[in-house]
């Protein structure tokens, strides 16, 4: 499994396939433990988690250290409305721990649609112009964002930077 990472505020962000996706749940689990964040999201659906035979992946990200957040979103789909009322609570402890040097490691079945769409706003939240966070994730990972419908969502995020500027006037 690969966990695709760059640099956000002070921290590192990454994305990747969901942990035993590809048969070695165990071996994926250590990889994750290895690399040490502090907070994992899970965006693909309990069903996903127990056909990939990763049912315990909450458990055991829990028990290694790291906060886990469970937001599960439809293949190829964008936040269910759920998701999006938690969203700006998950979002504030997603850039405290990259503002204090933390990892943060965000992952649904293939690490390409749903991880991406959330790394992308994470990163324009965190007050990254789009362009260029879209740029920089597709350089670690080329098939970030899947479909229209994500990239919006992801699009449609506030900018830290511009929000405060607005204060300033």
């Amino acid at each position: 499994m690969m966990i695709h990472a760059l640099s956000v505020l002070d921290g590192i962000l990454a994305i990747s396939p969901l942990p035993g996706g590809g048969g070695d749940f165990v071996g994926d689990m250590a990889h994750v433990t290895e690399w040490r964040p502090a907070m994992v999201i899970t965006l693909v659906t309990r069903a996903e988690m127990e056909a990939a035979g990763a049912a315990l992946l909450g458990v055991h990200v829990q028990d290694h250290g790291s906060r886990w957040l469970h937001l599960p979103i439809p293949d190829f789909g964008t936040p269910p409305e759920e998701m999006r009322r938690l969203w700006p609570e998950v979002s504030a402890q997603a850039r405290q721990a990259l503002s204090g040097g933390g990892r943060v490691l965000v992952h649904c079945r293939g690490g390409c649609g749903r991880s991406g769409m959330v790394a992308l706003r994470l990163m324009i939240e965190a007050g990254e112009a789009p362009d260029e966070a879209l740029a920089r994730l597709r350089h670690v990972r080329p098939c970030a964002v899947e479909t229209d419908a994500q990239m919006g969502w992801a699009m449609e995020a506030p900018r830290r930077a511009a929000l405060f500027l607005r204060h300033m006037d």
